[in-house]
């Protein structure tokens, strides 16, 4: 490999570091260890550009260090190790393993921009599932909102399917695990306009302003927003459907909306 330290090869199955790793799979071991697993040369190199706390990169030594990667390898000094396709196969989630996974230690949001003047915060409440958390983490990446919000009951953000659903994003904006609560009651004292989407509500996500502090409350897939979120709610608002489908899933109703906000924000005249 090019890089100036020595890579490490490891070939059992049974080796303490491997399953270490491995029980990464599992939420109690990435709690209890502030790690979590990051699977593929995308995210890898999205890691790794960002800064992020990548403590170990794992290569598949029969497919070899990932072209992408060379030059960022050459740059880290995080720890690097040599194993097994069946390695591989045993510390990552899905069926086909990638030739390349990371261990990136957990770090908190920091500061982020929740309660500035123009802020674009997305709320989720009891959202569960991996794949439709990931995408509008990506969604809200992708239209430049300030951060995402994840309130109790919503899958955990460090769920190796939610990882890769980012597909980066995760690297690039804040995302805060909190009460809501505690928090939705504080934004509406901050001057944050609170905004839920509602079969019964009137309005449409065309007819809202969205050019002023707003936080997206976006609920669980098969019930909504909980009473607790709705009571907080100023504005409920409808996404309107002229063909013959019922509704869509909270991913893709969030980046409607989303895509509605960065309109007006940044294109309309």
């Amino acid at each position: 490999m090019n890089t100036k330290r020595t890579t490490m090869s490891i070939t059992s199955l049974q080796n303490e570091k491997v399953k270490a790793m491995a029980a990464l799979l599992e939420k109690k071991h990435r709690d209890r260890s502030g790690r979590f697993l990051i699977e593929g040369v995308h995210l890898v190199q999205e890691a790794l550009l960002a800064g992020s706390d990548v403590e170990t990169i794992v290569i598949d030594s029969e497919r070899g260090v990932p072209g992408e990667l060379r030059t960022l390898l050459g740059q880290t000094d995080c720890e690097l190790i040599e194993v097994t396709p069946a390695i591989m196969a045993k510390c990552t989630g899905t069926d086909s393993p990638p030739p390349v996974f990371g261990v990136v230690a957990k770090t908190a949001a920091g500061d982020a921009p929740l309660y500035r003047s123009d802020s674009l915060v997305v709320v989720l409440d009891g959202v569960r599932d991996p794949g439709n958390v990931g995408t509008i983490i990506r969604s809200a990446d992708a239209v430049g909102a300030d951060a995402v919000i994840l309130g109790r009951g919503c899958v955990d953000l460090y769920n190796p399917k939610t990882v890769r659903s980012t597909m980066g994003s995760l690297f690039h904006i804040p995302v805060v695990e909190a009460d809501l609560t505690e928090l939705l009651p504080e934004a509406k004292r901050q001057g944050i306009h609170l905004v839920g989407t509602s079969l019964q509500a009137s309005a449409t996500c065309y007819s809202y302003d969205w050019r002023g502090p707003t936080w997206l409350l976006l609920g669980s897939e098969s019930n909504g927003l909980s009473e607790a979120a709705l009571a907080q709610v100023d504005t409920r608002m409808i996404i309107p459907m002229h063909g013959r489908s019922e509704s869509l899933n909270v991913a893709m109703a969030s980046t409607v909306l989303l895509y509605e906000a960065m309109r007006q924000r940044r294109y309309a005249p």
